[in-house]
């Protein structure tokens, strides 16, 4: 085994938070690879990790080793994936995390496409709209709207959204067509519990820009509730356009308030950990959204 063999090792103890489940993901015994860290401790003359029967926690070395393996290990996956990337088609398991917003576009849409077109990739999407750390959680590509926090991890964007004001043809039947920015406060607007700053709704009018507070009888933190909810009838939404294009395209929505919202454009981002954007398969994946969001 070679010193880059140990690192990963003992970082997917770490993340997967047990010898048992490592072992199982690395395919050996618990037994092998508990011998394998305590070797990995002889050799550099500390503890790493404190073992109980619950739990393992770093040691104070363990965190400096782990931070220092993170940063290696995505060295080598980036040389490597330079070196074959010109002759290897894309292949190999690639694991996205994105929010529920965007997943359920690339479920109806991207990931479909993407599977037939490079047949030797996996996809293992998982759905958070909660920030998490990629190279913890070993996700290769992280996919996010909005504005950007300061950190390690390499962006790209990729596209953009605009967000849309609508409702059924049904509730304007029964409860009138909003044509002011202000007749909203009269009217049923189901919003998003978190984050509430999405629940303030801005307007151009003389004076600038005009931001009303809107509320409703729902609120959820799942926009695809929120989207079923308005089809159904039970209020007005603003939500992001691949959200409620197709709706309103079939007529099930009504897009309203459009000579005065502020649509807010926003940005969509890949995340990446360093090295890890020049595995082709992830590079095959970040490319092939860029097209398709851009083309929309």
């Amino acid at each position: 085994m070679t010193a880059s063999d140990d690192m990963s090792a003992f970082a997917r103890i770490v993340d997967l938070g047990s010898f048992a489940r490592a072992a199982e993901d690395l395919q050996v015994a618990p037994s092998a690879l508990s011998k394998r860290v305590s070797r990995l401790e002889d050799r550099l003359g500390v503890r790493l990790l404190n073992r109980t029967t619950r739990r393992l926690a770093l040691t104070a070395e363990g965190e400096i080793y782990l931070a220092r393996a993170r940063d290696i290990l995505a060295l080598v996956e980036s040389a490597e994936a330079e070196v074959t990337a010109s002759r290897e088609a894309p292949k190999g398991h690639l694991r996205i995390n994105t929010g529920a917003a965007i997943a359920s576009r690339m479920a109806d849409r991207e990931i479909p496409e993407f599977l037939s077109r490079y047949p030797d990739i996996s996809v293992d999407l998982t759905v958070s709209d909660r920030i998490i750390d990629p190279m913890a959680e070993s996700v290769d590509i992280v996919l996010r709207t909005g504005e950007l926090a300061d950190s390690a991890l390499v962006a790209r964007k990729i596209g953009g959204i605009r967000r849309i004001i609508c409702a059924s043809p049904a509730y304007l039947a029964k409860h009138g067509t909003p044509t002011t920015p202000a007749d909203l406060l009269g009217h049923n607007c189901l919003t998003l519990s978190s984050p509430a700053r999405l629940n303030v709704w801005p307007f151009m009018d003389s004076d600038g820009v005009n931001r009303l507070h809107v509320s409703g009888n729902f609120s959820s933190d799942n926009v695809n509730i929120l989207l079923r909810m308005a089809v159904g009838g039970q209020g007005v939404i603003r939500l992001a356009d691949f959200l409620v294009e197709h709706s309103i395209r079939e007529g099930l929505l009504v897009e309203l308030l459009a000579d005065t919202h502020l649509s807010e454009p926003v940005p969509v981002w890949a995340l990446m950990p360093p090295g890890r954007h020049r595995a082709p398969r992830v590079r095959a994946f970040v490319d092939f959204m860029a097209g398709r969001l851009q083309a929309d």
